[in-house]
């Protein structure tokens, strides 16, 4: 089974990197063209979202540097225990949600720490890769299209993390036994 996901892996990327394109091409779109205005489009996004971006970096900076990151660790740590989740796990489940660059910084440290073939950091590479900087992502789209009340969104995308973070302990778990 993991020998067929490995061979399925190499080649997922080939295949959407040539097959969007020739789609697109076969279908007669100007696939340059669009490409071109797309990177424009995407240029003024990112200069109206810099406020946004600003504000939310900051605000992580400010949580890692108070010690509230500290005092929410050791809150946290008999749920650690009776979860049997390794503890140095637990800061990149609180970065992920905020800061993409502080959960992959952090992700990077575990694997150094501990190596990327431990439990650890094949749990920190599964939790990087299967949930999203859900805060980030609200800063910044809504940010960009002017939405101003995000109502029910920043509760799906948590929910959303949390199923990805139960998903990855499960599956790293099962998986790290072969």
């Amino acid at each position: 089974m993991a020998q067929l996901l490995n061979d399925a892996a190499r080649w997922v990327m080939p295949v959407f990197l040539v097959g969007i394109p020739l789609y697109g091409y076969l279908r007669g779109v100007d696939v340059y063209g669009e490409f071109v205005d797309g990177a424009q489009e995407g240029f003024w996004t990112a200069i109206k979202t810099i406020p946004f971006m600003v504000a939310i970096l900051t605000a992580m900076a400010v949580f890692r540097s108070s010690g509230a990151m500290t005092f929410l660790l050791n809150l946290l740590e008999p749920l650690s225990r009776a979860l049997h989740l390794p503890l140095p796990v637990l800061p990149l489940m609180i970065l992920r949600p905020l800061s993409g660059s502080a959960s992959f910084a952090y992700t990077a440290d575990l694997m150094r720490s501990f190596g990327p073939d431990s439990l650890i950091g094949r749990l920190g590479s599964a939790v990087q890769g299967s949930t999203d900087t859900t805060f980030f992502v609200l800063t910044v789209y809504f940010g960009s299209v002017g939405v101003r009340n995000a109502r029910y969104a920043p509760m799906v995308g948590i929910m959303g993390d949390i199923v990805g973070f139960i998903a990855a302990c499960l599956l790293t778990t099962v998986l790290s036994s072969y």
